[in-house]
């Protein structure tokens, strides 16, 4: 019987010399889907005092509050959102808002505060629109 099975595993162990072993499977990287929508487009298009006005009114509309944007841009893409910061002051104290557009037209805002703490961009501002967003005279 030991001899047999001695046999046998030198049988299988010839039958295998001289072959390669089999080439790993290569996983193909797919290609990254960006979603966008009209209106992430649309606001990239606007000059820097229409901006102001819909990142305010994102702000408003989210229940926070906005007395004065004093500076806005865009700051990048996180997944398949815009980010997009806004500057708003009171005239004594200035607070940052994030806001992310999303291709369906809606907008997430956040503090900027609170951003870099649960992985989020930081809000630093990469791109400015033209103009400047005071209220031309």
């Amino acid at each position: 019987m030991r001899t047999s099975l001695t046999i046998v595993l030198g049988a299988l162990a010839l039958a295998g010399c001289g072959r390669k072993a089999p080439e790993p499977v290569r996983q193909t990287a797919e290609p990254a889907v960006t979603v966008r929508g009209n209106e992430q487009d649309q606001l990239r298009r606007l000059d820097a005092f229409n901006l102001a006005i819909g990142l305010k009114r994102a702000i408003f509309d989210s229940g926070y509050s906005c007395r004065r944007v004093t500076d806005a841009g865009f700051v990048g893409t996180y997944k398949n959102l815009d980010m997009w910061m806004a500057r708003c002051s009171d005239g004594k104290q200035t607070r940052d808002w994030a806001v992310f557009a999303g291709a369906d037209g809606s907008a997430q805002v956040r503090d900027c505060k609170d951003v870099g703490t649960v992985g989020l961009p930081q809000c630093v501002i990469k791109q400015r629109p033209k103009g400047t967003v005071a209220r031309p005279q």
